[in-house]
């Protein structure tokens, strides 16, 4: 019979199974990262994993996620912050440095190498679909608070991904400058979002 955990005991090893899973899947990788692995470093049963997560894949992308949600509420507190949401070279500033957390998360790595596929295609489509939404949400509330009509958030949004997918080629662009250039587009995304 499973143990019955109490709901503080639930949220305490959901946490510890999160926070191994962000550090193991930015160390060593997915394919690297195994179950076995985490159950050890959170001391549980290999059992109680499974009544937490379905898979290792599972976890590992609800770990990207709150490094995901991390960076969008640190973007998001950035911009409301602002004493001057119009201000083009403060507003710039602030989606570089989403950009740059993003570069530092070891994100970008994962994506060159192929591991985020390694864990989307064992994801239900479900929830996949699921963080898409969450996505398009988050990206809403930031053109809420900088004042920009909603009816041109789908281009725009896909304007930032696109930024975002050219930061894989930072050798390729020159990785002395590619802060730089990535500033410049950037600057310019947000002088047309302000027209």
């Amino acid at each position: 019979m499973p143990k019955v955990f109490s709901e503080d005991e639930r949220k305490f090893i959901d946490k510890r199974l999160r926070e191994e899973a962000a550090y193991c899947l930015t160390n060593f990788g997915v394919k690297r990262t195994t179950v076995d692995e985490l159950v050890k470093r959170v001391q549980i049963p290999k059992g109680t994993f499974y009544l937490f997560y379905d898979s290792k894949e599972e976890l590992l992308f609800r770990a990207l996620l709150d490094l995901h949600e991390q960076i969008e509420k640190e973007l998001v507190k950035r911009i409301d912050d602002l004493t001057d949401i119009r201000n083009v070279e403060l507003v710039t500033d602030a989606l570089l440095d989403l950009f740059k957390l993003a570069d530092q998360s070891g994100l970008l790595r994962m994506m060159t190498t192929g591991e985020l596929d390694l864990i989307y295609r064992k994801l239900p489509n479900e929830v996949f679909q699921a963080h898409l939404a969450d996505d398009f949400d988050a990206v809403e509330a930031i053109f809420i608070l900088l004042e920009v009509p909603l009816e041109k958030i789908d281009g725009y949004a896909a304007a930032f991904r696109g930024l975002f997918v050219t930061m894989l080629y930072k050798r390729e662009v020159g990785e002395a400058h590619a802060f730089e250039a990535l500033r410049l587009c950037i600057r310019g995304l947000v002088i047309q979002m302000f027209e």
